[in-house]
């Protein structure tokens, strides 16, 4: 037991924050690539009011989950309130930020720089998704979705499947 607490207290543990709705070929990668990294990633789903999400928090998370290996090191949780308070609980060391494009970065850095101001111990790392999902993001992936199936090669079948449920057609 003590051995096993031990590891445990090594392990080095990011956390990938977002809305994640629904999630993309792109964020797949990144959560992939920090997987590489790090011993364990979290994907933290964001309860944000301000936004109304298409797909609810469970969905959310089954449709992270059902695109995940066996035996990848990936948990999938729902969060409410400051990122790096769910850090210090799960004894992160890490945020995983990913970036498509130079638009990102101002935004990404006032986040980072006020993460670090509120917990100087957590890093945020920027990752890029590769090249081919430089454009992607869950929005543009509803908006196109509505008018064709062009976009199947950038999200997972299962959310192709679900989002032609929520719109109510096939395609």
């Amino acid at each position: 037991m003590q051995l096993f607490s031990l590891i445990l207290k090594n392990m080095r543990t990011a956390i990938y924050p977002g809305t994640f709705d629904p999630v993309t070929n792109g964020h797949l990668d990144v959560i992939r690539r920090a997987g590489r990294i790090f011993d364990k990633v979290v994907v933290a789903i964001a309860r944000n009011a301000s936004k109304e999400p298409t797909f609810t928090e469970a969905e959310r998370i089954e449709l992270i989950r059902e695109n995940l290996a066996e035996g990848e090191a990936v948990e999938v949780l729902a969060f409410d309130g400051l990122i790096v308070d769910l850090a210090e609980k799960l004894d992160a060391v890490a945020l995983i930020r990913g970036l498509r494009a130079v638009s990102d970065f101002e935004y990404e850095f006032q986040m980072a720089q006020m993460n670090r101001h509120l917990d100087e111990k957590i890093e945020t790392i920027f990752l890029m998704p590769n090249e081919e999902y430089f454009f992607t993001s869950s929005h543009l992936i509803k908006n196109v979705f509505q008018f064709t199936d062009r976009e199947r090669h950038l999200i997972p079948a299962n959310v192709h499947a679900a989002l032609s449920r929520k719109y109510g057609h096939s395609k």
